[in-house]
C-alpha cells in the first residue's frame, strides 16, 4: 500500500507527482481524494484526466496480469500531475504475486496462433529490473519479450 501525498505546486506544468509508468504488481487498486484530480490515463496517445468519483476505486491492470494473460489485457500507462492551488491525497493498493512465483501464461493461452509472447521470470526478477530503471523509462516488459 502506498498513501501519496501531492502539495500544492506554484507551477504544475514544470513537474510532475509521478511520470508516466505502469505497475509492476498485477493489479492495483486506488482511492483518489474526491475534491481534486490528479490521475491521468494515456489513451491512444492522448493523457486524459480520470476525474474522481465519490466512493469508488480506480482498478488499474499491472504488468503481471498482461504477462499472465499473453497480452490480453493491457497494463494501464498513467501518471500523476499537481495542482496550482491544492493539495491531493490517493492511496494505492498492490495486488502483487509472490516473490517466488514464476510469472507465465496459462496453457489454456498457448497454440500455433497464440504464442508465448513473454519468457518465464520470477516476480522477484521482474520487480528488481522494474526499479533499477526509471519509471518512465519504457515498459519494463519489454525487457522480458521471448526473441522471435
Amino acid at each position: 500500500m502506498a498513501i501519496n501525498y501531492y502539495p500544492p505546486c506554484p507551477e504544475p506544468e514544470l513537474t510532475f507527482g509521478l511520470p508516466a509508468h505502469t505497475d509492476p504488481n498485477t493489479l492495483t487498486i486506488l482511492l483518489q481524494d474526491t475534491q481534486v484530480s490528479g490521475l491521468q490515463l494515456l489513451n491512444n496517445g492522448q493523457w486524459l484526466s480520470v476525474k474522481p468519483v465519490p466512493n469508488a476505486f480506480v482498478v488499474n491492470i499491472g504488468d503481471q496480469l498482461q504477462a499472465l494473460s499473453n497480452s490480453k489485457y493491457k497494463s494501464t500507462w498513467h501518471r500523476a500531475v499537481v495542482n496550482s492551488e491544492r493539495a491531493r491525497i490517493s492511496i494505492a493498493t498492490f495486488l502483487c504475486p509472490s516473490n517466488l512465483a514464476v510469472i507465465k501464461a496459462p496453457s489454456q493461452l498457448i497454440d500455433e496462433q497464440s504464442q508465448p509472447i513473454y519468457r518465464d521470470y520470477t516476480y522477484a526478477e521482474y520487480f528488481d529490473q522494474f526499479w533499477s530503471r526509471n519509471l518512465d523509462q519504457g515498459h519494463c516488459l519489454e525487457l522480458f519479450k521471448n526473441i522471435v
